[in-house]
């Protein structure tokens, strides 16, 4: 079945004890993963559909394909900001009063919405770093950073840090450090996380590993630069998400009826998600202009509709979770009709949507909790405030996730019915294997039971 085959999950063995047959299926099983290779004819019906969709998806690629973000010039605020790596040198203790701490920059915000010094600021010791610039055409250039006794973050020696570049600032405030250097420690867990991919799940794992990067490929050569040049966000998302799916599914899970089935089930409902997200955020009247960033976007480039950019976030986060529903819901529909070739479609779509509700109650509240975690500062400013839960939920900021949360839930409720009903047409409506099997076991149990009458 190709490259991708050796990712197949191992032959489950099935519980029947029939001789002759039964064992070619599994032998044949053994060369192309869990599920018996399917007729011709569905095969065909299945690239009918398959096909042309993923010529769209490439063409779709080739027209919108960006070549790289758009120029602009920096603004110098927040991450539109130039940025160079450094190390501290040196840290000494300092009267804050004999380096006018209330008017040197700070690492850390220490100041009150009008700009005045907190009270109390230029009394204690101070930390008077020594910062070197270790990166960019002025490396090796140092400048003296004042971090006051309560900021959030001190600086040691031998520490690396961001700091920003100003070069319309005067000559001593042209440096300034926004951001401790974490590089590191992220790349530590990064490489943590592959190699227990790599140790669980082995050949699938590395497969998994090559997928997500290729997802990440995607995203930052594709999505993010063509929706900056002012390509239209959904038709973006809807291409984009499209290639990570077909990449990552027939990567990770082969190139089988099995693997297409979840695709169909992964593909209507993202176009479900699609339609009611468009539905709700402009019902709802959602600008998707709601933060600094957002606003940071918009200022930079006015010509983003921002409400679409919401929707494109809306698919993108929807389809890792959907990928799992739909390819663990074809498999246990394909195992089912392993353990038991004589179940009919409405038994297996019984069995399977079984299985599909418990899959439901967990992961719907899994994406509702992962919002909450991720909202949670914006959820306690709420509750701070003594905010009703009316007024909570009216507002744009938490209405955004709402609307997310939702949508995103019911497309991932509906795959389930919709890929056990696909799954279980293609297992039954497949008579290559089972006929074989039928055909061949029935003289032996008509013999058997001619055996028996005569014996009676």
């Amino acid at each position: 079945m190709g490259p991708f085959s050796s990712c197949d999950d191992p032959p489950v063995t099935s519980p029947r004890n029939d001789s002759g047959p039964q064992d070619q299926q599994h032998g044949h099983s053994h060369s192309h993963g869990p599920a018996a290779p399917v007729s011709k004819h569905l095969r065909k019906v299945i690239a009918a559909v398959l096909i042309p969709f993923a010529t769209a998806v490439v063409v779709g690629l080739v027209v919108l394909w960006p070549g790289g973000a758009p120029a602009h010039e920096r603004t110098g605020v927040g991450f539109d900001r130039q940025t160079q790596q450094a190390t501290v040198v040196n840290v000494d203790k300092v009267d804050c009063k004999d380096v006018n701490a209330a008017q040197t920059p700070v690492t850390g915000d220490t100041t009150t919405p009008s700009g005045n010094a907190t009270p109390g600021q230029e009394s204690g010791l101070c930390e008077k770093a020594t910062i070197k610039v270790t990166t960019g055409h002025e490396k090796g250039r140092t400048f003296v950073e004042i971090v006051q006794p309560d900021a959030p973050r001190q600086l040691h020696e031998g520490q690396g840090v961001i700091v920003a570049y100003a070069p319309d600032a005067p000559h001593d405030l042209q440096y300034s450090v926004t951001d401790v250097d974490r590089k590191f420690p992220m790349a530590l867990l990064a490489g943590i996380f592959a190699l227990a991919v790599v140790v669980v799940g082995r050949l699938r794992g590395v497969m998994a590993l090559i997928a997500l990067a290729v997802s990440f490929a995607v995203l930052t050569l594709f999505i993010l630069p063509a929706i900056l040049q002012g390509s239209n966000p959904l038709l973006v998302a809807v291409v984009g998400a499209s290639a990570i799916m077909l990449i990552a599914l027939y990567m990770c899970h082969g190139l089988t009826a099995r693997t297409s089935v979840a695709v169909i089930g992964t593909l209507i409902s993202l176009l479900l998600i699609g339609l009611l997200g468009s539905l709700f955020i402009d019902w709802a009247s959602l600008t998707g202009n709601t933060d600094d960033s957002t606003g940071l976007i918009h200022g930079l480039y006015p010509h983003i509709d921002m409400s679409g950019l919401l929707l494109a976030g809306v698919i993108i986060g929807s389809l890792g979770v959907l990928d799992d529903v739909t390819v663990t819901q074809t498999s246990a529909v394909w195992e089912l009709h392993q353990a038991d070739p004589t179940m009919g479609a409405r038994k297996l779509y019984r069995a399977g949507i079984r299985i599909g509700r418990d899959h439901i109650a967990s992961v719907v509240n899994t994406l509702v909790l992962a919002y909450a975690g991720a909202a949670l500062p914006l959820l306690l400013l709420f509750s701070i405030a003594q905010s009703s839960v009316g007024t909570v939920a009216n507002s744009e900021l938490v209405a955004e996730e709402i609307v997310r949360t939702l949508v995103g839930s019911i497309g991932l409720v509906a795959s389930v019915p919709v890929t056990t009903v696909l799954a279980a047409l293609v297992v039954s409506a497949d008579r290559t294997g089972l006929g074989a099997e039928a055909g061949a076991s029935a003289p032996a149990r008509n013999g058997r039971g001619r055996r028996r009458r005569a014996r009676h």
